[in-house]
């Protein structure tokens, strides 16, 4: 039987977003026989195969030792029934020995495997973007060489951005690349936060690593992107090493590495001094993929929490039925379900550029994706804030699970980009870049939905963006201490937004929760809008 996540996500696939539509359209027919036979048997895979060891994984952590990492015992073998099960190739191209589906396939399996470990499925989700990237900046004979063990999960792939003195500015970074007389480069650098950088689930890694070549102008447009591996085409080792792992709140499981490259042999991808484009390639499939993160640790925390208010008795009767429980419970499942609909809606788009080739698509998940990564993690981790709630004294002890969803959730909202940035990106490079008129196209999209209250909405924050395009023009930095509460406003009307076209698809199963988030939680997009008309007023 499917989880109530795998039932919503087959829905949304099939009769939201209209998956099986697009993919005849491309001429390509993916039924919703067949989407719902695949999100099913990744949610078998997640519920039977991740979620039994996740809390002891979480106990037992990641272990560095001598250079070594040594993941949870489990993770060995169950990343081996992933490699068996084909799922890292899941939406890969065929060129490169992927199963070519659509990427909100992949997404659909994010979330569940998500839901089930975050600290395993950050693996796999890194790997993803890597591939993602590869696919577009190498080489034909890089391509050949790295993408096919890559693809089937042989090889795991590690984004090595972050420095001591350079995280969210990437500018100043230090880790130089010296050319070698081969035409390779030496890497000598150290990067920190390097998520799945060492470990012991498979015997090679693909780096991909910034850097900067000795001409190489100051700042970010001096910045290269190379690969190196773990082992080199001969079987050596390379000269990089893991030098620890970060002692964290959450997602004890996933090693978080320090990585020395300490005269790695490497190779550049793409064009000399233009890295950072080909490295924002795997960012923005790490946005969508952290966004969606966000809405599995809303899941999981719902899951943990409505089988808690069902057992547990007070007052003579399951928590369950006490109205505030009630509410508290309403709230986690009508944001989850916003949020799922909404990752859902952003994968869509990329599906119609890969599929369909439409360049219109690109220009709207450019305009999702920032809002789709902060909204959904910061809704997440108020999600599981919520279901510490629900579970009362022993939702703050370790033993209910619920305080772990607490914990793994925090790291969302911060890497791949802060919240704070994706906020600034939004208003910055997305929206004041062709003065609103893409929001504003969304925002007739949400209008044609037969409900005054959805309409009303999308006409606060038609005026707001209309505001805050004026303060960037007069104040960019008055505009961006707003950007929060912009992103946030549209955040609370595009969750909206789909879950109306849920009910509208089904009244029976969704009608009821979408009436309870257009009610009570849809004026929020009021009170953020309110928030800028004040402070941009003062």
């Amino acid at each position: 039987m499917s989880s109530t996540a795998a039932t919503d996500l087959i829905f949304g696939l099939t009769r939201v977003v209209g998956l099986p539509a697009l993919t005849e359209q491309a001429g390509a027919p993916l039924g919703a026989e067949d989407i719902a036979a695949i999100v099913t048997e990744a949610d078998r895979f997640c519920t039977e195969v991740l979620l039994p060891n996740a809390a002891a994984a979480d106990r037992h952590g990641a272990i560095y030792a001598n250079g070594v990492v040594t993941t949870p015992p489990s993770y060995p073998t169950s990343y081996a029934q992933w490699v068996e099960g084909g799922w890292q190739s899941l939406a890969a191209p065929e060129a490169h020995g992927g199963q070519g589906l659509p990427a909100s396939l992949w997404i659909a399996m994010t979330e569940l495997g998500m839901a089930a470990d975050t600290s395993f499925m950050l693996g796999p989700l890194l790997t993803a973007g890597a591939i993602d990237c590869l696919v577009h900046y190498a080489t034909p004979d890089q391509a050949e060489r790295w993408l096919p063990k890559m693809v089937t999960g042989e090889w795991t792939g590690a984004m090595c951005l972050t420095e001591p003195g350079a995280g969210s500015d990437l500018g100043v970074l230090k880790t130089r690349a010296t050319p070698l007389a081969n035409g390779k480069y030496a890497l000598h650098g150290e990067k920190i936060f390097i998520t799945w950088g060492e470990h012991d689930c498979t015997d090679n890694i693909v780096y991909l690593v910034l850097a900067r070549l000795p001409d190489a102008p100051p700042g970010s447009r001096g910045i290269s992107l190379f690969v190196a591996t773990k082992l080199k085409e001969d079987g050596t080792r390379n000269d990089l090493r893991c030098g620890g792992i970060e002692r964290k709140m959450g997602i004890h499981a996933s090693p978080t590495c320090v990585m020395l490259f300490e005269g790695a042999e490497a190779e550049l991808v793409g064009e000399p001094h233009r890295g950072l484009q080909a490295m924002f390639a795997m960012m923005n499939n790490a946005r969508l993929g952290v966004g969606t993160q966000g809405v599995a640790h809303g899941a999981a925390a719902l899951r943990l929490a409505e089988g808690y208010a069902e057992m547990r008795v007070q007052g003579g009767q399951p928590i369950a039925r006490h109205a505030d429980v009630q509410r508290m419970l309403m709230e986690m499942r009508a944001i989850t379900l916003a949020g799922r609909l909404l990752a859902l809606e952003t994968a869509l788009c990329v599906d119609r550029h890969r599929l369909l080739g439409d360049e219109h698509a690109q220009t709207r998940l450019a305009l999702l994706t920032p809002i789709l990564k902060a909204w959904c993690t910061d809704r997440g981790v108020e999600t599981a804030s919520t279901g510490i709630q629900v579970h009362g004294g022993m939702g703050f002890v370790e033993d209910t699970g619920a305080a772990q969803m607490m914990r793994d959730a925090r790291i969302a909202p911060i890497y791949e980009g802060t919240n704070g940035i994706q906020a600034i990106d939004l208003l910055v490079r997305k929206v004041a870049k062709d003065g609103g008129a893409e929001m504003r196209v969304l925002l007739n999209e949400v209008r044609r939905l037969p409900d005054a209250r959805l309409h009303a909405a999308a006409d606060r924050l038609d005026a707001a963006t209309t505001l805050v395009l004026d303060a960037q023009g007069r104040d960019a930095e008055a505009a961006q201490s707003v950007a929060v509460a912009y992103l946030e406003a549209a955040g609370w009307l595009l969750g909206g937004w789909m879950l109306a076209r849920a009910a509208a698809e089904d009244s029976e199963a969704y009608g009821a929760l979408a009436d309870f988030y257009l009610r009570r939680l849809l004026p929020r997009t009021a009170g953020r809008v309110a928030e800028i008309e004040g402070a941009l007023a003062a």
